[in-house]
């Protein structure tokens, strides 16, 4: 029986010298099964979550748009403004509890299945077996000398990578400055300037990682290969390979008494190998590069499935499970995890649903104070109101609690829906002479027909304490 690697311990070393991870000579079999099913779909609901969202539309604007430009964030029917940041990050702290908690149960299903570099990498893997044939084919395709036939598979191969590497770059650009628009200039090629440079640079980057980087990225680049070890315990699901089970490899006929013969339930036909993204042979243990797509379970389910086995010599297993243990699905870091995204969950919506819906900042001019016509002392106030309703909002604005103090200038306004409004106002001091230099002074506006739909900001009076 092999050594097998603790989850506590990664291996760094992939387990066959031939297929080295990052090394651009790796190809993947073709193979089919219940993950690899599972996985396209995910991958089918993130390609139409990603490019087709950008194209609806809300209330005669792109549905969901970060109007960087005008520092205005549009998702469906709510307008978020850099105010509100505090609840993208809020969101932000939530996925990345959420991905704990997800590898805390199961390992890193995340990249096996919903990652965009491994879908858009099994993208581009799909487009090279359409051009360039099935593994064995692009073996020989990749040792033969340079003709005809291999020049234009290899051509057909890159302009597809580039195509769907452009179709990413407008689509995520279009994110970030209305799409259609985008695409209508790119297509008449009058596209330039800020945009031209980002479409270019995310197909780049695309093509670069999907294409040619591939398994390098998850390796070398993504630190979330490099940190999974200490969120792992014994009862973690992962991709594993039973070797009690498993254990004398080697090779035999159908129908053969195998346990006779000194041998496991592995023929050693390294499937496994084959259609792993990664190079890496799953029967050596966990793995840093192991990304948890189960193709090798896939894989190894169809040989079991030919020689009349049983499934499940290479599963989703734990640790415990594998010593011949009992797997605990309840303990405790796991139910702290989910006890602390409900709680973070629940805040957020509750920040979410009393978040006001017309923000107010006052900004105090520079100069500390002046003395008008009237021989009052008075300050100078730029207020900057924002509707963040969906609608045209009529506001009223005064003084809080400002005894001895008169609010001049204009009261009333009227906000276009998702706009911003700057209004100077001036605040006269009526008493003769203040008890303090410095007094607090509280601003308030609110909607002329809804009191709820209101905002306080707070600012300073600034006057001589002699006159």
């Amino acid at each position: 029986m092999t050594d097998r690697t603790p989850y506590s311990v990664i291996a760094t070393v992939p387990a066959n010298p031939s297929r080295r991870v990052g090394d651009a000579a790796i190809h993947t079999r073709s193979f089919s099964g219940v993950y690899r099913t599972l996985r396209i779909g995910f991958a089918g609901a993130l390609f139409a979550l990603f490019f087709g969202t950008a194209w609806l539309n809300w209330n005669g604007r792109q549905a969901v748009l970060w109007d960087l430009g005008n520092s205005k964030f549009h998702i469906f029917g709510a307008t978020f403004w850099p105010q509100d940041f505090i609840l993208l990050s809020a969101l932000l702290i939530i996925c990345a509890f959420g991905l704990f908690a997800i590898t805390v149960y199961a390992g890193r299903v995340w990249c096996g299945y919903s990652c965009p570099q491994s879908t858009w990498t099994w993208l581009f893997m799909w487009c090279e077996k359409i051009t360039e044939g099935d593994r064995n084919q692009r073996i020989k395709l990749a040792a033969a000398p340079w003709s005809l036939d291999k020049a234009a598979r290899r051509l057909t191969k890159h302009s597809l990578w580039l195509a769907i590497g452009l179709v990413t770059g407008v689509t995520f650009v279009g994110y970030f400055t209305p799409i259609r628009p985008l695409a209508a200039e790119l297509l008449t090629l009058q596209l330039g300037g800020v945009a031209l440079f980002w479409v270019l640079f995310f197909t780049a980057a695309t093509y670069f990682n999907a294409g040619l980087l591939r398994e390098a990225v998850c390796l070398h680049m993504c630190p979330y290969a490099r940190f999974q070890s200490v969120m792992f315990d014994k009862d973690t699901l992962a991709v594993a390979y039973d070797p009690r089970r498993g254990e004398a490899r080697g090779a035999r006929k159908k129908g053969s008494d195998a346990r006779a013969q000194g041998l496991g339930d592995c023929i050693d036909c390294t499937l496994c190998v084959q259609v792993c993204p990664t190079g890496i042979d799953i029967r050596d243990g966990l793995q840093m590069a192991c990304i948890g797509c189960a193709a090798c379970i896939d894989a190894c389910d169809g040989v079991m499935d030919k020689m009349g086995y049983r499934r499940g010599l290479i599963g989703y297993k734990s640790e415990h499970s594998l010593q011949g243990g009992t797997t605990h699905w309840l303990r405790p870091r796991l139910l702290g995890y989910a006890a602390a995204l409900l709680v973070m969950i629940g805040a957020l919506c509750v920040a979410l649903y009393l978040r006001p819906m017309v923000s107010l900042d006052v900004i105090k001019d520079r100069g500390l104070f002046r003395e008008n016509a009237l021989g009052q002392i008075e300050n100078i106030y730029l207020l900057k109101v924002i509707n963040k309703t969906e609608h045209t909002q009529h506001y009223a604005l005064r003084l809080l609690d400002a005894e001895g103090f008169t609010l001049q200038g204009q009261t009333a306004l009227t906000v276009s829906a998702g706009e911003m409004s700057e209004i100077p106002v001036s605040v006269a001091m009526l008493a003769d002479r203040p008890e303090s230099s410095s007094v607090p002074l509280a601003f308030e506006i609110s909607e002329r027909d809804d009191a709820s739909v209101r905002s306080v900001a707070h600012s300073r009076f600034v006057a001589p304490m002699n006159r």
